[in-house]
């Protein structure tokens, strides 16, 4: 059996969570908005139109934020075609995805919707097809009480008090040639600055996050950061990462070291930001929006063979497994070890798109990526320990990946400890052990662990919880020291308090 350990100090903290850090996406793509959320006429749904099922796996993983509306999409659509009455709204071609859009879900249907969710908005602009004058349009409707065009057609939409939306994308992946309106890193970063300029002449009080590389194996990745920043470096305050991860090839421990790829992401991204900062003499700190990640490659061959032009298909509907759930909580375990720096993330999409939620027209279920991103979220709050794990590794084609993936956090108000970890060994159990004499008083409270023996097992309609969390009498401690017993291919949450 592998042995490990994990050496904290309560005085050694990285950084309090920004519980923004557990946020999620809602792209106008799929079904992720029409028959996920939103689904009028449906039993299941209220009388708005939202899908009371879906509203209560949302409200259950506690999701603090939700980016909407993309995302690609977000770089051809005019916002003006989602307000007002629903009779007059415009049926438009959707050239990122390659559907026809009602316009019957928008803004307005949206913060209503975040309201009754319990979560708070990051709000994209369109820098693609459109540009600043439509960025100063839109945050006027949103933010501004009364008195202007744009204040007053809001209101006249029948939204008395303004949205106050103090979160705001600077378009998306512009760097990509699959973008509409795709740019240099000259022209995203004087774009990015006067828009992001002119909107804080609305809005003093916002938060504006720039467009940073689409991955880390984008050709212009590392001179698209720095361009970018050495224009928008006052303007922005955070700068967006993406990735997606997948096993294609079916070759599980590289693909469970994906984590290694997007920890060298993020520290190679905080290098250029820290870099423009010097060059610049500037005391302000660039922190990151990690606004896109998951697991996607499942529908990757289905969606090749979608009609065009049809509203909300079947559209990147990946079904995830053990394995993918094995990656989503070591990438989580990788964000809250950046919390210094990634104040920002988004598991896209939230439902139905590559997404830890499903629905069908009788009903709405987990996947099993959807555990350990809803206990992290709950559970992960308050401070992230520096935490140094000793372990083996093996060889992967990321490089050295260890064993072992681990975080440990502090909530002093909670009085709690709370220990996340993958033990990516598929073929024996984990000896971990941790020093916690400081906490002396502290007993284990819930051990949780998501162990399915079967890496390809996965949640359906008509199984929803095949695989799912089971209490786990593998923890104790003794003498002031944890020690855990980790199944092969598991992931765990332990938590400990007084």
């Amino acid at each position: 059996m592998k042995q490990a350990s994990i050496h904290i100090d309560r005085n050694f903290k990285l950084a309090d969570v920004d519980e923004r850090i557990y946020g999620s996406f809602i792209e106008h793509l799929g079904r992720a908005v029409y028959g996920g959320i939103y689904q009028p006429g449906s039993p299941l749904s209220d009388e708005q139109g939202f899908r009371s099922d879906v509203l209560a796996l949302i409200r259950e993983a506690k999701v603090p934020l939700v980016r909407y509306p993309g995302g690609n999409f977000v770089s051809g659509y005019h916002w003006e075609d989602g307000v007002g009455p629903k009779e007059q709204r415009p049926r438009k071609l959707d050239l990122a995805w390659s559907v026809i859009e009602s316009n019957q879900f928008g803004l307005n249907e949206f913060m209503d919707w975040c309201k009754k969710a319990g979560t708070s908005p990051m709000m994209a602009v369109n820098l693609g097809t459109r540009g600043a004058e439509d960025a100063k349009n839109l945050i006027e409707y949103c933010n501004i009480e009364k008195g202007s065009y744009y204040s007053d057609l809001r209101r006249s939409h029948g939204v008395t008090d303004p949205y106050d939306i103090k979160l705001w994308c600077l378009g998306n992946e512009m760097d990509g040639p699959w973008q509409m309106g795709h740019k240099t890193a000259e022209e995203y970063g004087r774009l990015a600055e006067e828009t992001g300029r002119i909107m804080r002449m609305v809005d003093p009080e916002i938060e504006l996050v720039a467009c940073g590389s689409s991955s880390l194996s984008m050709p212009t990745f590392g001179s698209w950061e720095e361009t970018v920043l050495e224009h928008c470096y006052d303007e922005a305050d955070y700068l967006s990462l993406h990735t997606y991860y997948g096993n294609p090839e079916d070759k599980t421990p590289d693909f469970l070291a994906s984590s290694v790829a997007m920890d060298e992401f993020i520290r190679s991204v905080v290098s250029i930001c820290d870099c423009v900062k010097a060059k610049k003499r500037s005391k302000k700190q660039i922190n990151l929006s990690f606004d896109e990640w998951n697991v996607w490659y499942h529908s990757n061959e289905e969606d090749k063979k979608l009609e065009r032009w049809i509203q909300a298909p079947h559209q990147l509907e990946d079904v995830y497994n053990q394995e993918d759930a094995l990656l989503v909580g070591s990438m989580l375990i990788t964000l809250l070890r950046h919390a210094d720096r990634v104040k920002i993330a988004c598991l896209a999409q939230l439902v139905n798109v590559i997404a830890p939620i499903m629905t069908s027209d009788t009903g709405a279920w987990r996947q099993t990526i959807f555990y350990p991103y809803m206990y992290t979220s709950v559970c992960g709050r308050g401070a992230v320990l520096q935490t140094v794990v000793d372990v083996s590794s093996y060889e992967s084609v990321y490089g050295d990946a260890p064993f072992l993936d681990a975080v440990v956090l502090t909530d002093e108000e909670k009085e709690t400890l709370t220990v996340f970890a993958v033990n990516k060994d598929l073929e024996g159990s984990m000896t971990v052990s941790c020093d916690l004499r400081q906490y002396a008083d502290y007993r284990i409270l819930e051990h949780m662990e998501l162990a399915e023996a079967d890496l390809k097992a996965v949640n359906t309609r008509l199984c929803p919880d095949a695989v799912c969390p089971k209490k786990s009498d593998g923890s104790r401690i003794e003498e002031g020291r944890l020690t855990a017993v980790l199944k092969p291919k598991s992931w765990n949450m332990i938590r400990l308090g007084k």
